[in-house]
C-alpha cells in the first residue's frame, strides 16, 4: 500500500488543476483510468486502485498494488512523490 501525505499552500481551484495534471502525468506513465468524485481523485488500472483526495492546504495519496505491481512500489511512490514535488513544491 501506498499511502503519502503531501502539503500544499495553492487555492482550491488550482490545486485541483495540479491534482488533474498529476493524474494525466501518471495515466501517461503508467497507464492509469482517473475520474474525480467530488474532491477526491480516483485512479485504477489492472493491480492498482487509489485516489488523491483534495483539502485545504494538503494532499492524502492512496493506493493499493496487487501481486506484480507490489515489486515496482518504490518506483511508483518515487514518481508520485516527484510529481507531487514538482506541482505543488
Amino acid at each position: 500500500t501506498i499511502d503519502i501525505h503531501h502539503a500544499h499552500s495553492m487555492p482550491h481551484a488550482k490545486a485541483r488543476k495540479a491534482v488533474e495534471d498529476v493524474a494525466k502525468k501518471l495515466a501517461a506513465r503508467f497507464d492509469l483510468a482517473w475520474r474525480w468524485d467530488a474532491d477526491t481523485l480516483h485512479f485504477s488500472r489492472s493491480g492498482v486502485d487509489g485516489q488523491i483526495a483534495l483539502a485545504p492546504k494538503q494532499l492524502h495519496v492512496t493506493a493499493k498494488l496487487g501481486f506484480l505491481l507490489s515489486a515496482m512500489k518504490g518506483s511508483i511512490e518515487g514518481e508520485i512523490r516527484r510529481v507531487l514535488d514538482e506541482r505543488f513544491g
